[in-house]
């Protein structure tokens, strides 16, 4: 199965300060798009498996220009999203689930830390926001953080929005407590 990309859009988030004191790094969130046709836009098909395995190249370049672009040892969060045009299903946008996750597991060296998600059937233009999380414990409450991500064109009826997200670090300022990244100690993704 061909992936027939129109556009791919790569936005990247710099925070100086918020209201504190500038931080020694500024934190960056990446947003790495990519908007392609929708085989199913308007029918129903009841195997979407190869649809799947066929984003997994997909996945893979959008996490490969996400690293490139942050670094890879400088990514501490990430998560994944999909916008579905008006003539596709919500399931449409689930087989991102794999097809991203897997990717950005893969480049980043199999971090435990599940990939949070969000997904959306939307007319062109609509936003999202994507929660992301620390990449090898989904409990570090200072790396709670989420970026905004939509395209104005996107998706046309019959076209889904892909994306996966990493970033640099927790939110800025963060002094709320909960398990802080330098004291995870089971290593299961979760603490």
């Amino acid at each position: 199965m061909k992936i027939d990309i129109r556009k791919r859009v790569l936005t990247i988030e710099t925070s100086f300060h918020d209201f504190g004191p500038p931080p020694e790094t500024p934190l960056k969130l990446a947003a790495a798009s990519a908007v392609i046709r929708n085989p199913f836009a308007g029918r129903y098909e009841p195997d979407l498996m190869p649809f799947m395995a066929a984003l997994r190249p997909l996945g893979r370049e959008l996490a490969e220009e996400l690293v490139a672009t942050l670094g890879k040892d400088n990514v501490e969060v990430y998560s994944k999203a999909a916008i579905v045009g008006l003539n596709g299903e919500m399931e449409h946008g689930a087989v991102w689930h794999e097809a991203g996750g897997w990717a950005m597991r893969s480049v980043l060296g199999e971090p435990k830390a599940m990939v949070p998600a969000v997904k959306a059937v939307a007319s062109a233009g609509y936003r999202v926001m994507v929660p992301v999380h620390y990449i090898h414990a989904s409990y570090v409450r200072s790396h709670f953080n989420s970026i905004e991500v939509g395209v104005q064109d996107a998706p046309r009826p019959d076209e889904i929005l892909f994306t996966l997200v990493m970033g640099t670090g927790g939110r800025l300022h963060s002094r709320l407590g909960g398990l802080l990244k330098e004291n995870v100690s089971v290593h299961d993704g979760q603490r």
